[in-house]
Order: structure tokens, then sequence, then C-alpha cells
């Protein structure tokens, strides 16, 4: 579940984009810890409907999870438009999502998990934030090398290293499927967290919000919205 030991901190950072998984694991570190802090990223996503979905999520979190409502605080966004456009993916541009030479799709950013851990670990050291939680998944999720727990492990040792005290990263999604994301987030608060997740996030690539599913808005073809719609399927057909 985490590339750490146990931990015993009280204080987090969350990297949140507004999707099902950051929103999970939202819930996940309001459960665990005593203070709690957000951060999303802009990087010139063309799905940058998540950038709006994210207070949304968060409201609708402290409607949800009153109990742990006064954990959380403040949210924060960093601009990485500029490593964005270094990275010109489908992501970033307008163009069919498609396996790229290697066999990956081009939904891929190279590097883009790397970076989003060095901007939080900064201001999580800046604002005397003790734990990076972070969405991570290398069982279901779309091949992208940054989120295999190798990759996660070597880049805390990696910060640990370079800020010269540990940096703890929590991903506690890591080994789950979509099915087991949407249990986890029933267990934490019950089918009021899983209607929320599913009204209010935001995961679909192309930033569709037109059309409404069982399992929350997007086109249903990209492949975020296949694996939501898949793990949603499994989950409620579960014995």
């Amino acid at each position: 579940m985490s590339v750490t030991s146990q931990v015993s901190e009280k204080s987090a950072l969350v990297l949140f984009s507004g999707g099902q998984d950051s929103a999970t694991c939202l819930a996940w570190a309001l459960e665990r810890f005593d203070r709690v802090e957000t951060v999303g990223f802009d990087y010139g996503q063309r799905h940058a409907v998540e950038m709006l979905a994210r207070q949304t999520v968060r409201d609708e979190l402290v409607k949800v999870l009153p109990q742990w409502a006064d954990r959380l605080g403040a949210d924060h966004v960093a601009d990485l438009t500029g490593f964005g456009a270094i990275g010109e993916t489908a992501m970033t541009t307008e163009r069919a999502i498609e396996a790229d030479a290697r066999g990956l799709p081009n939904t891929f950013v190279p590097g883009r998990n790397l970076i989003f851990l060095v901007a939080a670990a900064a201001l999580a050291d800046r604002r005397g934030l003790e734990v990076l939680v972070a969405g991570m998944c290398e069982t279901d999720y779309s091949g992208y090398p940054d989120c295999r727990n190798e990759t996660i492990q070597t880049m805390a040792r990696a910060l640990s290293l370079g800020l010269d005290k540990p940096v703890p990263v929590e991903t506690p999604l890591m080994f789950l499927t979509k099915a087991q994301t949407w249990e986890m987030a029933e267990r934490i608060g019950g089918r009021a967290l899983v209607e929320a997740i599913v009204e209010a996030s935001h995961t679909c690539y192309l930033g569709d919000r037109t059309r409404r599913h069982d399992w929350g808005y997007g086109c249903g073809t990209c492949p975020a919205c296949e694996l939501r719609a898949t793990g949603y399927g499994e989950w409620v057909a579960r014995p």
C-alpha cells in the first residue's frame, strides 16, 4: 500500500487532481492525519476541467466526512505549464489517443509524476507537512512507468537525500484494482462518499462533463474512462 513503513507523522500533503483516485486518497488522508493540505498541478492538460473539479470535490468531501472537516487545510496550485509544453503529448495537445512506438499510450507525459513529487516535496517542506500522499497505482493503470512502485520508492529516496530529511510517500492505491479503490471509498465514507466521488470528481482525458454514467461523467471511451467504468462495474457486481 505504501512506499514507506508505518508512519506516525501527523500532517500530510495530498497530490490532488480532482479525479477518482486522488479524491479517494484525500479521504484516506483525512482519516489518518491531523492536518491535511492539497496541491494540484496545472501543466496545460486538455482536461483542464479537472482543475475546476478539485474545489468541488474538496467541498463535497467535507460535507460527507464532517467528522474530519477541521483537518482539511489549504489548497495550492503549482503552475507547471512550461513543463507540459516540453512533454507535449495527447494530454496537452489536440491529437488522437493512440499507442506510441514503445507501446505506451500517447497520453503518457514523460516524467510528469516525478515533477509532481519534486514540486510537492518542496511545498511540503515550506508548509511543514511531513508526508506526501499520492494516488499512483500499478495494478489498474494505463502502463505509465512513472506510476510503478519501484519508481515512487526510488523517488522518495532521492527526495529524502535532496532535502536531507525523511520524505515519506504514501501510495494507498498502489496495489489495488479500480474496483478495490471504489471499495476503499465505501469503507471510509459509505455510499455518501462514493456518490460524492461519482458526481464531483473528474477523470476523463477529453474533459467531457456532458455525459453522466453510473460511474460519473466522461466520454466513456478514453483510457481513463474505461478503467473507471470497468472498476465501477466490477465493484457493484461483487458478491
